[in-house]
């Protein structure tokens, strides 16, 4: 099976080819702009590893929470190519994500998110199985609930290490990634056992901000 795996929920705009065992990986740094940089960068990648769109069995699209905006851009490009091509899209939350990077070695990990307002997203997994769901809590509240002396993997690790020093508890080793990666993505969405429902936003908490009227970002429309 080919996979096309694509990451816009947060500080980076990523893209993947998974055929076989070899994966084929593009990503950058990137605060805003995904919907500008995705095709361009979905075409340079399937152009290295050497698949056009006929050959695409299966894409997988991280799904948030991140941000409102970006994570729209990739859900709303995912969902679009499935329909076109008549491929199955799989939808993998982004706290997920962050757990499976490579870079988090073994056993137990803590997948924070910053959220901004004294808040982060948070979930707890080990290897691919969750232990405790994506949830929205105030820093004091995830300082309290999280594991000890695990790896805290996302941008939300400096403050939730902060926050259990506060109280006397011990965080692991901080990784403090803007992004998942994008080969921890495509190898969620390889794993995923059909059958799935089409992927869609997970959202954590009210957007700070909304896309303007008639933007047509998944499906919506202006009103009559």
């Amino acid at each position: 099976m080919v996979l096309l795996a694509l990451d816009t929920s947060l500080e980076a705009c990523s893209v993947a080819v998974l055929a076989a065992d070899r994966v084929t990986v593009r990503s950058e740094p990137l605060a805003r702009g995904h919907a500008e940089r995705i095709m361009p960068m979905i075409g340079a990648v399937m152009a290295e590893a050497g698949v056009g769109y006929p050959d695409l069995g299966r894409i997988a699209v991280t799904i948030g929470p991140g941000s409102f905006t970006g994570v729209r851009v990739g859900v709303s490009v995912a969902r679009g190519l499935a329909l076109v091509l008549g491929v199955p899209a799989v939808g993998v939350a982004t706290l997920a994500a962050l757990a499976a990077d490579p870079a988090t070695g073994e056993g137990v990990r803590v997948a924070a998110i910053d959220a901004k307002r004294g808040e982060v997203y948070v979930a707890v997994h080990e290897g691919t199985r969750e232990i405790a769901p994506p949830a929205a809590l105030a820093l004091a509240e995830a300082a309290r609930a999280v594991p000890e002396g695990v790896p805290i993997v996302g941008s939300g690790a400096a403050g939730l290490d902060a926050a259990m020093a506060e109280i006397g508890r011990r965080a692991g080793p901080l990784l403090p990634l803007a992004a998942p990666a994008i080969k921890a993505v495509a190898r969620l969405g390889a794993a995923a056992v059909p059958p799935f429902a089409s992927p869609a936003p997970l959202y954590l908490r009210a957007p700070d901000a909304k896309p303007q009227a008639g933007s047509g970002l998944l499906g919506e429309r202006p009103p009559a």
